[in-house]
């Protein structure tokens, strides 16, 4: 238990750090803490998930596993600040809760299975295909020209940047979809 001289409003009141921005708010603790970033292999720029902002960030990895994600200062858009979102954006690679395989329910199951993503691939080409044929409309019900599918919609989340929700719309245009939307919130 640190006395009362010991106190960083004392500290801060008797030395030369009277703005409490250096010495006076530290304490033996603090001083033997390093930061998360000092120990990592290399930094990677990258570019925030979560909205169509855009903001950057750079990414520290040692071994080969992301250690930290901060905001980038040579952002002309965020300026190295992050969101909330953003700054918790660690937990997307890092968290034990994360899913990294294909899980899979078959109609009427009660159970997940893991498939590769090869089936998983196959499985969903195939869904595709099949609800294109079934649903496919070359006229309307008054003769006009549609070469549509109503079978098949989009609803893009707000984790989805401009230029990915740019090619998710060319995608379901060429599929023959025209029930596309999506939340960029931009």
């Amino acid at each position: 238990m640190p006395t009362p001289l010991e106190w960083p409003l004392l500290r801060q009141l008797r030395g030369r750090d009277r703005l409490g921005r250096g010495a006076a708010v530290e304490s033996a603790t603090t001083r033997s803490i390093t930061p998360r970033t000092r120990t990592a292999d290399r930094v990677v720029d990258s570019v925030c998930p979560f909205c169509a902002v855009g903001c950057g960030q750079k990414v520290y990895v040692q071994d080969e596993k992301v250690t930290q994600i901060e905001g980038d200062p040579a952002s002309p858009i965020s300026r190295g600040r992050l969101c909330p979102k953003g700054s918790a954006s660690t937990q997307l690679v890092t968290s034990d809760h994360r899913v990294t395989k294909v899980r899979y329910r078959r109609p009427h199951g009660t159970a997940w299975e893991d498939l590769d993503l090869d089936t998983a691939m196959d499985m969903i080409a195939d869904r595709v295909v099949a609800t294109r044929r079934k649903y496919w409309e070359w006229e309307d019900e008054h003769g006009r020209r549609t070469r549509r599918t109503l079978g098949i919609a989009s609803l893009g989340g707000a984790t989805l940047d401009n230029e990915e929700n740019y090619l998710m719309k060319k995608l379901y245009t060429a599929m023959g979809a025209v029930q596309i939307e999506n939340q960029a919130r931009i």
